[in-house]
């Protein structure tokens, strides 16, 4: 395909980069009370908060929804397109309608927005134009007009785009404070995502269990302890006496003790294995955070951790466990 623009590519991308950011910033001066009306108006919200728009608006509203969802307010997009056609049927009683057009004018936003008040629904109205028919026909509005759009011809949605996108992330954003939403509860809509497992992931969730970790008495011999510790992955055998824990004797443990022995570890085999274990080992909570566990793991420098419920070991937590379940 021929390139007919000749002019500095470096300097229109500049140039188009600063009048949306402009536009964003225009925007955030004007904004008003009816902000805080328009939040007031999302967290009385009994029902869900239904986001709308065509065309570029439209894009712009699923993405919107779909913040909106995630941060602690249940919504979703609907096309207004298909709104007269059966999705009216996804409205009821309570519900905020958000709707996006930048002239205002579009006819099927605003067929929906008529539609969705005989069902009780009351609306927020996102355009270019306080004018507007969709305007004066919502609750309350907020105003994403620009000076220019941040097209080189002044046709394709920009830096209008981008105002609407920024004004549903502030609605979005002033309701999650309100809310008093936190990360623990970002983590419950994001369990899969690396955000999810940092905050929501306990150690439990993935650790060994301890009916899976091979397990001694401390008095038992050491050539028994040895083949005991291999039946498992867990590369240790932990010691308890009458379920409380006594120590910990790991692969590590019995390199070191063969080395030594100095050709004399035949003469150890007999010996209880409590002789050799770590006496003390290091212990967290089951309960805690898997991405906290994993800074222990950085500042000890050690590769197994007995996890306990209150003073009752219940498992055991290594650095590859914290791998597969992808924390470290």
């Amino acid at each position: 395909m021929a390139v007919t623009f000749t002019g500095d590519l470096l300097q229109l991308g500049q140039e188009v980069l600063r009048k949306e950011a402009d536009a964003v910033l225009h925007a955030a001066s004007r904004l008003d009370e009816e902000f805080a009306e328009a939040t007031g108006m999302v967290l009385a919200c009994t029902g869900r908060v239904v986001v709308t728009g065509v065309g570029k608006s439209g894009h712009v509203g699923r993405k919107i929804a779909a913040t909106l969802a995630s941060t602690g307010t249940p919504a979703f997009f609907v096309h207004a397109g298909e709104a007269g056609h059966g999705d009216l049927g996804m409205i009821t009683h309570g519900d905020v309608l958000v709707a996006l057009s930048n002239s205002g004018e579009t006819d099927e936003v605003i067929d929906f927005v008529s539609f969705a008040h005989r069902f009780g629904a009351k609306a927020i109205g996102i355009t270019g134009n306080p004018g507007s028919r969709l305007a004066q026909l919502c609750e309350c509005h907020l105003n994403s007009n620009v000076a220019e759009e941040a097209c080189p011809i002044g046709a394709a949605p920009t830096a209008s785009t981008t105002v609407q996108l920024a004004l549903g992330d502030a609605l979005a954003m002033a309701a999650l404070a309100a809310r008093g939403f936190t990360t623990q509860d970002f983590a419950r809509t994001h369990p899969m995502g690396a955000l999810g497992r940092k905050y929501y992931l306990r150690v439990r969730d993935v650790m060994q269990p301890l009916a899976e970790i091979p397990q001694s008495s401390p008095g038992a011999p050491l050539i028994d302890a040895i083949p005991e510790m291999a039946t498992g992955r867990a590369g240790a055998i932990v010691l308890l006496d009458e379920g409380k824990l006594c120590g910990i004797f790991t692969d590590s443990d019995l390199r070191r003790l063969i080395l030594q022995s100095r050709g004399e570890f035949d003469t150890k085999l007999g010996r209880p294995v409590g002789e050799f274990m770590t006496t003390a080992p290091k212990t967290i909570s089951a309960s805690m955070l898997a991405s906290e566990a994993l800074r222990v793991f950085e500042e000890r420098r050690i590769s197994r951790i007995v996890c306990m419920d209150d003073d009752r070991p219940v498992g055991l937590l290594a650095w590859h466990d914290l791998l597969q379940s992808k924390v470290a």
